[in-house]
């Protein structure tokens, strides 16, 4: 697809606004119930960069960005403070953070998965592109090493082991990860003075499945 593997100033997506959206089909029968369908599998984030916005400098910074990714065209990484790692947001990446998948004997390969859990329900959501360097692995209660035992690919979020993990090994993962996104809109209004007296752009970014 259309990405540039770069991600969006993290101090500019500090502040603002977004986070996972659905889509449900609603359906009100005569009697008064509903039946309910998503076409979705997944959530589709969005976000509002104008409201990380706070200095003159900071728009120069989003319009020179917006521009090398020619508006709409060009897809990148973004930094969900609300949602970027494994585990909790106040705790340092752990190796068995999350649990990915269990070893078959024959697979190498496996996705790097991210659980939300509440109560019985659960939804498990596919991280495509982890951040190179924060990624931990481990089989059971052992950590492993990267570049030896395993190997990241940070573009597709793939995690592959040098010998496949025996059957019913389970399989950990603990990292830190960005959300693939786009403008949201192929034009940018910025008057100085408004932004001056307080009001910041509309600035929409939207997820995009990678």
């Amino acid at each position: 697809m259309q990405f540039h593997d770069v991600r969006f100033p993290p101090s500019l997506s500090f502040g603002s606004l977004g986070g996972p959206q659905r889509q449900t089909d609603v359906v009100t029968l005569a009697n008064g119930f509903e039946e309910r369908n998503t076409p979705w599998a997944h959530s589709r984030r969005s976000y509002d960069a104008g409201l990380g916005m706070r200095s003159i400098d900071d728009l120069q910074a989003l319009i020179a960005f917006f521009e090398a990714r020619m508006g709409q065209m060009y897809a990148f990484r973004w930094k969900d403070w609300a949602d970027y790692k494994s585990g909790k947001a106040d705790v340092p990446v752990a190796f068995d953070d999350q649990s990915i998948g269990f070893g078959d004997g024959e697979t190498a390969a496996f996705q790097i998965y991210k659980t939300y859990r509440s109560g019985e329900q659960s939804y498990k959501r596919p991280i495509t592109k982890p951040v190179a360097g924060t990624v931990r692995v481990g089989l059971e209660q052992d950590e492993l090493q990267e570049g030896v035992e395993y190997e990241v690919d940070a573009a597709t979020g793939v995690i592959t082991f040098a010998h496949p993990p025996d059957p019913d090994v389970e399989i950990f993962a603990g990292y830190e990860f960005d959300v693939p996104v786009r403008f949201d809109t192929d034009r940018i209004l910025v008057s100085v003075e408004s932004f001056q007296a307080g009001q910041v752009p509309d600035v929409p970014v939207i997820e995009v499945r990678v």
